[in-house]
């Protein structure tokens, strides 16, 4: 059965980081993180393929937010720098094992975890 946990969430100042895992129960081809924010739909912010062969960025978070994984742990990575109190969300790892459509989209993606808070403060 397949399993994502997130963690590394939690409350930070506006300008400060955070970095959120996700443990995977295996290897996939696609993985991604998105985010949700009361009152809003669920988006996709960064995406991962192939082992770290391509990555995929929102714009509202490129040149913040970074993207990678561990292949040999099986654990996927979201460093968060230079936070925004918009960036407050719940956030979700995603992944799946063809990664055929578009990456950053929610359909895309069979497999999701529980998420994990993030809340930033101004």
């Amino acid at each position: 059965q397949v399993q994502l946990v997130e963690s590394g969430g939690g409350s930070v100042q506006a300008g400060g980081s955070l970095r959120l895992s996700c443990a995977a129960s295996g290897s996939f081809y696609l993985m991604g993180w998105f985010r949700q924010a009361p009152g809003k739909e669920r988006e996709g912010i960064a995406a991962i393929y192939r082992g770290g062969r391509i990555t995929s960025y929102a714009d509202s978070v490129k040149g913040r937010f970074t993207i990678s994984q561990d292949n040999a742990k099986n654990t996927l990575y979201l460093q968060m720098n230079s936070l925004k109190p918009e960036d407050t969300a719940m956030y979700y790892c995603a992944a799946d094992l063809v990664g055929a459509g578009s990456w950053l989209a929610t359909d895309t993606y069979n497999y999701w975890g529980q998420g994990t808070q993030v809340t930033v403060s101004s």
